[in-house]
């Protein structure tokens, strides 16, 4: 069934839908009336939480203000990103790399939403949507690599070397393009992402559960601190981020008005040990400032792990409230999709504020 044409009304549109779904043989026209009657209860509540008729989801329109902000964000991304004085594969350089994409995130977020990024409702289909992206994006880029793996292969048979074309074009071209493949994907083929997701959700959570409980008991039995160089770091603070991204998403799946169930638990147990990991992390980060002094790896470790550290702490707090029965899954919502903008305002701090004053501060 082809894309419905934006300018077509909405009536229309609908009449397009019920006569492609009247050709499916293994659908009879009384289950046509009842999907039809869902449809409209759909869109009245779209309608009722501010998207316009004339979109129909199908294209998210924005208005001319909120399009030059956009355009704005993208365009002061790239100045900052070319036109500080960067010590080649030096720390703020690795460190923009790493925090300009979360910055514009958000402003991905936005545009989106269509509008509704100021409402939980909103923010909360931009987190689904993120989830179901890194799916797919997963999953094409582990075809990507095997088709990668093969080619090389291939022209390495007949004495050729393409290692140099696969790591400057190849590789670089195709990440960027997976993104807008799998996003894609997800609005195309959302039944399936749908059922696949909340079944990855629920297999992982225990798996990460597991895992942060293993490393604090080995923690406390080695009496090891924690390894703060910067490639550690990163592994460290990935692995947190995961655990947010599972919650998030574990968050947009449920349904908050269904009672506490066993996963609920194992849950809590997640974002409980993760804030334990978290704040030994922090100890160490401080341990390392303390001893030798600031640093742009170390202020930003510091900054994102406190970030995390007061997500963590607070969803924890409401996740053992909602499973007392004393507070609502929705408190949790509402936490976790108000909190989302912080991140992106410290990766454009790091963006925008290290480069000069770290660069100033070696000079």
């Amino acid at each position: 069934m082809s894309t419905p044409d934006p300018a077509v009304s909405l009536e229309e549109q609908i009449d397009q839908w019920r006569s492609y779904v009247r050709r499916r043989q293994a659908i009879h026209s009384v289950d046509v009336a009842e999907l039809e009657d869902h449809l409209r209860e759909q869109i009245a509540s779209l309608v009722k939480a501010g998207l316009a008729t004339d979109d129909f989801v199908w294209k998210r329109r924005l208005d001319p203000r909120t399009v030059r902000w956009l355009v704005a964000a993208f365009i002061a991304a790239l100045v900052f990103a070319n036109a500080y004085p960067f010590v080649p594969a030096g720390a703020t350089e690795v460190l923009t790399a790493l925090h300009l994409p979360i910055a514009l995130w958000l402003v991905i977020g936005v545009a989106y939403a269509g509008g509704r990024f100021g409402q939980v409702a909103g923010r909360m289909d931009f987190i689904r949507f993120s989830g179901e992206l890194f799916i797919y994006y997963v999953l094409i880029a582990l075809g990507g690599g095997v088709l990668t793996a093969f080619f090389v292969t291939m022209f390495q048979a007949i004495g050729i070397d393409v290692e140099p074309f696969v790591g400057a074009w190849l590789i670089p071209c195709g990440a960027a393009g997976a993104v807008l493949v799998a996003s894609w994907l997800v609005e195309a083929k959302q039944s399936v992402v749908e059922n696949m997701a909340p079944v990855l959700t629920r297999l992982f959570t225990p798996l990460f559960a597991a895992v942060l409980i293993v490393f604090l008991v080995a923690l406390v039995l080695t009496g090891r601190g924690i390894d703060i160089e910067r490639d550690l770091l990163i592994a460290f603070d990935l692995l947190l981020v995961v655990v947010i991204g599972l919650l998030l998403y574990s968050a947009s799946a449920r349904d908050p008005q269904a009672p506490p169930d066993v996963f609920d638990v194992v849950q809590v147990v997640l974002v409980v040990s993760a804030l334990l990991a978290d704040a030994v992390a922090l100890w160490a980060i401080a341990a390392r400032i303390t001893e030798f002094g600031f640093s742009p790896n170390r202020m930003a470790a510091l900054g994102e792990n406190v970030i995390l550290l007061v997500n963590l702490a607070w969803s924890a707090v409401l996740y053992i409230r909602f499973l007392r029965e004393r507070g609502s899954f929705v408190a949790l919502e509402q936490w976790q999709t108000n909190y989302i903008p912080v991140y992106a305002v410290w990766a454009a701090i790091v963006v925008i504020v290290f480069p000069p004053v770290f660069f100033i501060a070696v000079s």
